[in-house]
């Protein structure tokens, strides 16, 4: 693993921007187009070809509505045959072997065990390509003319195989007039290297420190597991986070802009502002794609709630082929619905620190939730968190949260707008080129240094 990353670093990545800028400019998308499968068969060679069909599917269906304007009748016909494929692929790779274990649950079916590889990232490109197709349907897209083109922007390496959710509408145009400068060639290796930093220096160090207090021999205590449950929360804000900004670091080098897909979640005051800040994109994509279309908020208020746990029971089964993301997605249906038909006055009238306690509180024990498939493993741990007979801290505890004390506060500073706020008021001086570019060839290196001591693990959006 150690040895693919540096690969990925200073061969991979190298030869790939050398070569992009070294080439015509007509051929650059071609070139993208051939070293992204390159990138994703490294991985998976045979998912490739999945990929592929994927990307043809939906080129011809995008193709297939436009010509079948405008007659609407008509343009519904390759529209739904498109979906229904893409739907159909998405769920057999990723839902077929949850479907065979919920049945055999019936004491007369007895069928056999499904053992089938989730190809990296297809939850993500799925979704690309059908908003692309269901744009094209609403004229909110221009129809691709070119599969090179249309290919490139699915397999673009940058953001294939954890997102963001990159629309195809956001980018028509860059694809093809794109124009590459060295100012935002400076701002993506910036933000490449402060994504790879949140990654490698703190999500990977939260995440030892999650396991290893999952891994102790007596109880943690109240205190004990609330740290733990808090290392989880700032291991996958900045394992989610640092891919994106290194996403859209990676497609500032090649004259890409793609949208920002958080922004500051952990500050918000109420849970519907949480998911206005969390995973954008993939927000944004539902409430484009099966929230308005169902009717939004533009109904009865019986049909507005339906709609809601609809769009929630979606985000949950989204993220993961287990009961635990259903009822994760479930848990955030039913706190919105109550925020905004109950909760929303009350809250308003709170002071400030309150209303982030509030929140606090309700996205750590969801991300409780999101993390235990075994149900009895989640009651246990929740259980944990309230107990007194459990005492306040376990001694192995307490040794695990002093031995991570400075990089968790250093998380729970660095998942705030502090720093942000702080540079803001220097970063029109001359001379702050010199620290940002000293800060992040520091934190660049701590990385990898960290990443040649074996420290480092996989993203953990990988697997949705």
């Amino acid at each position: 693993m150690v040895f693919s990353d540096l690969i990925f670093l200073f061969l991979y990545l190298t030869f790939t921007i050398l070569v992009y800028y070294l080439i015509p400019r007509k051929g650059r998308n071609i070139f993208l187009f051939f070293v992204n499968l390159l990138f994703y068969g490294w991985g998976e060679p045979v998912m490739v070809f999945l990929m592929l069909g994927s990307i043809v599917i939906n080129y011809i269906g995008g193709y297939a509505v436009e010509k079948c304007k405008p007659d609407k009748r008509k343009m519904k016909i390759p529209l739904a045959i498109t979906v229904i494929l893409d739907l159909g692929i998405l769920g057999f790779f990723k839902y077929a072997g949850m479907i065979v274990g919920t049945l055999n649950v019936l004491p007369f079916l007895s069928l056999p065990a499904l053992q089938i590889a989730l190809p990296i990232g297809i939850s993500f490109y799925t979704f690309q390509t059908m908003s692309y197709v269901i744009d094209v349907y609403r004229d909110d897209a221009p129809v691709s003319r070119s599969l090179i083109d249309f290919g490139t922007y699915v397999a673009l390496f940058p953001q294939l195989i954890a997102g963001p959710i990159v629309r195809y509408k956001d980018v028509a145009y860059q694809l093809r007039h794109r124009e590459e400068s060295l100012e935002q060639f400076n701002k993506g290796v910036k933000l490449f290297m402060i994504g790879f930093g949140k990654k490698v220096i703190i999500a990977n160090q939260m995440g030892v420190m999650w396991d290893s207090i999952q891994a102790t021999t007596e109880p943690n205590g109240i205190l004990g597991s609330w740290a733990g449950i808090i290392a989880y929360t700032m291991q996958i804000y900045f394992d989610f986070s640092g891919y994106s900004d290194m996403a859209c670091g990676l497609g500032n080098m090649l004259g890409f802009e793609f949208l920002k897909n958080f922004n500051y979640p952990y500050i918000s005051k109420s849970v519907t502002e949480f998911w206005r800040r969390w995973h954008i994109s993939l927000s944004t994509w539902f409430r484009e794609y099966v929230y308005i279309p169902l009717g939004g908020n533009r109904c009865s208020i019986p049909r507005h709630i339906f709609n809601l746990l609809v769009v929630w029971f979606c985000t949950g089964l989204w993220h993961g082929a287990a009961y635990n993301f259903i009822l994760w997605g479930m848990y955030y249906g039913l706190i919105l619905i109550l925020e905004k038909f109950v909760l929303k006055k009350l809250l308003d009238k709170l002071p400030a620190v309150i209303q982030h306690i509030y929140t606090i509180f309700v996205f750590i024990i969801g991300w409780v939730i999101f993390y235990f498939e075994d149900m009895g493993e989640m009651g246990a741990f929740l259980s944990s968190l309230f107990n007194p007979s459990d005492g306040l801290i376990g001694n192995e505890a307490l040794v695990i949260v002093c031995r991570y004390a400075v990089i968790l506060a250093v998380a729970l500073v660095a998942c705030t707008p502090l720093g942000a706020t702080i540079y803001g008021k220097f970063k029109d001086r001359n001379y702050i080129w010199i620290f940002e570019t000293l800060f992040c060839v520091v934190v660049m290196f701590i990385a990898v240094a960290s990443i040649v001591n074996k420290s480092y693990n996989p993203f953990l959006y990988f697997r949705f």
